[in-house]
């Protein structure tokens, strides 16, 4: 009987996705499965929920839920981690993540892998994390660790960096891009073969194909005609210049380089159709949305789900029976992409088996594709030093070096805006000096 503890379990509709696909595998229908959460109303009515698929889908789980403060007890014996916190919530985190920076003109989308807002989410996660990580260590040595938490890059790799614990980061963009970019261009999706390689959230497409025939050709005519390029502006626009399309949306790799949220350029939004405080927006909508699906949870009429794409359950599957599966996974790079940092937080294609998570080498990535994406390594870099040492100096550098910032503001605004943003999340982050 495998042991899964599911971290931020008030996540329900995520909880749902992946702990209503194991229920669905033969080897973890009867898995102990323990929810934590800090918020005692959303762990309840995340177990009421799982409680019913359970009945529903004939699996014969055993279901508990813990708050936080006894998480020690949720891991103990775990063979599986699913982690999906978000600290500081929507308020007061994330409103002081986007309306600081908008004090000093720096806009921002989504705010949750780059940028300032990118930056403040991994210093508060990291040290919530690595508490985590210690308990782990001490209760459930070989657990697997499967982060899905943003961001994902900076997350990952301060875990691996300073724990011991086994750990991949996961993200839903890779195993989707290649079908999403042929049904936005009205291409067929079927018999796809593709490499992707990079880093979370600015995976570059290296290779589509299908039937053997390089699809490339006909994408790049196709994002370049009126009827299209609205779709993805972003995106196209970088796959025009750099020659390779992105695992991430428009709104997200707009802002993780210094060409599309100017001040100074305010047509350029319009232009590439980028949606300002989407995060934001997305936020009150779930919110709400939560709050109605609440009435219906607690209904506890029968509920029927799907298997769907979630990497999770196919990890845990793979795992326990040894039939190999392959993801795309974050783990630090060990010579596995040759031109990116060693030691960075890098999305490769993995294996996994009775043996865990294998990476598989790459080799270098495009020379300007590597180009841009150091870019984005060291902010990524920057904000893990300064997490693990506590150096407010290391937070100002990545600040300073993130592409966005760095091309809107000065340093005094980049130094004046992280003090405040420092002061504003209080006891949300450790004190630095």
């Amino acid at each position: 009987m495998a042991k899964i503890c599911f971290l931020g379990a008030g996540s329900t509709v995520f909880a749902k996705s992946v702990l209503g696909d194991c229920l669905h595998v033969e080897c973890l229908k009867d898995a102990h499965i323990t929810l934590v959460d800090i918020d005692p109303e959303r762990l309840r009515v995340s177990e009421v929920m799982l409680n019913n698929l359970n009945r529903t889908l004939g699996a014969k789980a055993k279901i508990e839920g813990f708050a936080a403060a006894d998480g020690w007890k949720a891991l103990l014996g775990a063979d599986y981690v699913v982690n999906a916190i978000q600290v500081g919530g929507y308020e007061p985190a994330t409103v002081i993540d986007f309306e600081i920076p908008k004090k000093y003109g720096l806009r921002q989308t989504i705010g949750d892998t780059l940028g300032i807002g990118g930056i403040f989410r991994g210093l508060r996660t990291i040290p919530v994390m690595l508490d985590y990580c210690r308990i782990i260590e001490e209760v459930a040595p070989d657990a697997w660790l499967l982060n899905y938490t943003n961001p994902m890059g900076i997350l990952t790799g301060a875990i691996l960096k300073a724990t011991g614990v086994r750990t991949v980061g996961l993200c839903h963009s890779v195993q989707v891009c290649a079908p999403h970019l042929c049904r936005m261009l009205e291409l067929p999706e079927d018999k796809l073969q593709w490499k992707i390689a990079g880093i979370n959230h600015q995976g570059w497409l290296l290779e589509i194909s299908r039937n053997g025939v390089d699809l490339y050709p006909e994408i790049k005519r196709r994002a370049e005609l009126p009827e299209y390029k609205k779709k993805d502006a972003v995106r196209f626009e970088i796959m025009k210049w750099f020659g390779y399309y992105l695992t991430e949306s428009s709104e997200h790799s707009s802002e993780y380089v210094p060409w599309f949220i100017k001040a100074k350029a305010p047509e350029l939004i319009e232009r590439f159709h980028i949606p300002l405080d989407e995060y934001p927006r997305r936020c009150v909508n779930q919110i709400q949305g939560w709050a109605k699906m609440k009435e219906d949870l607690l209904a506890d009429k029968p509920m029927q789900h799907r298997r769907g794409h979630e990497y999770a359950s196919y990890i845990f599957e793979a795992m326990e029976t040894g039939k190999p599966y392959t993801l795309g996974g974050n783990v630090l790079n060990r010579h596995l992409i040759t031109n990116l940092p060693q030691g960075a937080c890098v999305e490769v294609k993995c294996v996994v088996d009775h043996n865990g998570v294998t990476p598989t080498f790459v080799g270098d990535l495009p020379p300007q594709c590597a180009a841009l994406t150091r870019t984005n390594v060291n902010v990524q870099e920057l904000t893990i030093q300064a997490a693990l040492t506590r150096k407010k100096e290391y937070i100002y550098q990545a600040a300073l070096l993130d592409p966005h910032t760095c091309a809107e503001l000065t340093i005094d605004e980049t130094v004046q805006m992280c003090d405040e943003l420092i002061e504003a999340h209080g006891t949300y982050l450790p004190e630095y000096w």
